[in-house]
């Protein structure tokens, strides 16, 4: 597993990473047993970089990655939570969350991006995983905070790296217009960005992606699958995109992009993985792995080889955009 750096600082992700979201029983229940072997397969698969988050099962997530990481050496890995969602005693519950994980809601998410509230974040998280520290911190979906998240949190989390407690900061969103705000009007060195550079999405070309360029800094990208409907080989009518069902426009151009990707000698998801890479912005693609089956299914994905010709004629038949950088190596970082 190739490595990348997040430039300006000392954190190097693996290409791919472990998305940790689902076993927080996002959407459905994992059993821990899963989740536990989820972990090791991705480690005995190469994979160093696991992203989780208090949002996710209400702190279960971090529980469950900090319990499977804790006999593997620190420096060996890279781990990022995220800060803004506070955990605090539900005072009244009504027995299972309400968004989206399946878990009970003795606890609640209160939005805070304070200096105060990220530092009992940051220590909450701690707690949970059992870590002596994080590599990255992100501001978890700031998207109604701009002013609080970039003048109180932002701040805060530059003064923990320039003290080296934290490796990189940056901030985690399904948009990419304030992304690029954050690169370029803040102190964050990466955004993690989900769904907005995809085989059907290439929205950040516009704002996110040339403001990493430009600055020197980074993304990571996230939801490559858009919810689902670049998970299969032929996407069907039904199939979830950005969280809702696919309109038939889209399920018709998921279609046609997988048959392209089939005359080319690959596949859909197997495009969707290497497509991100295809900006040199782009250090690395996170995707949920929810059991041993997933991260063996998602690293033979990230193994596949999808060839440059791809793209030439995804832009020449106007599936993909015609500013998509051309003859950048879907895979070429150098190894660790």
């Amino acid at each position: 597993m190739r490595h990348r750096k997040i430039t300006g600082t000392p954190v190097q992700l693996t290409e791919l990473g472990f998305g940790a979201s689902v076993i927080g029983n996002l959407y459905r229940v994992t059993p821990a047993h899963d989740a536990t072997a989820a972990v090791e397969t991705a480690w005995e698969a190469g994979i160093r970089y696991f992203d989780t988050a208090p949002h996710y099962g209400l702190g279960l997530s971090e529980h469950r990655l900090g319990a499977a990481l804790k006999d593997r050496p620190r420096d060996q890995y890279v781990v990022s939570s995220k800060v803004g969602r506070l955990l605090v005693l539900n005072e009244r519950p009504r027995g299972v969350d309400t968004e989206g994980f399946v878990v009970r809601d003795d606890l609640r998410r209160e939005w805070d991006f304070s200096r105060d509230g990220v530092l009992r974040s940051i220590e909450s998280t701690l707690e949970r995983t059992g870590l002596d520290r994080l590599d990255i911190v992100y501001l978890h979906d700031p998207d109604d905070h701009w002013r609080q998240a970039a003048e109180e949190a932002m701040p805060a989390l530059a003064d923990l790296r320039d003290q080296g407690v934290v490796g990189a900061i940056g901030a985690g969103m399904n948009q990419s217009a304030m992304p690029a705000r954050f690169l370029r009007e803040t102190a964050a060195d990466v955004v993690m960005l989900a769904g907005r550079y995809t085989l059907l999405d290439q929205s950040a070309l516009d704002d996110v992606l040339p403001a990493a360029l430009e600055l020197g800094k980074t993304v990571v990208a996230a939801g490559v699958f858009n919810s689902g409907l670049l998970a299969g080989d032929r996407p069907e009518q039904g199939m979830k995109y950005d969280y809702a069902e696919a309109p038939p426009t889209l399920v018709a151009r998921a279609r046609a992009i997988a048959d392209l990707c089939e005359e080319h000698g690959t596949t859909l998801p197997a495009a969707a993985v290497a497509f991100p890479f295809t900006h040199p912005g782009v250090v690395n693609v996170t995707l949920g792995m929810r059991n041993a089956e997933q991260v063996t299914r998602n690293m033979e994905l990230h193994r596949r080889h999808v060839p440059e010709a791809l793209w030439n004629d995804l832009r020449d038949r106007a599936l993909i955009r015609h500013d998509v950088p051309r003859g950048q190596g879907a895979r070429g970082a150098s190894p660790p």
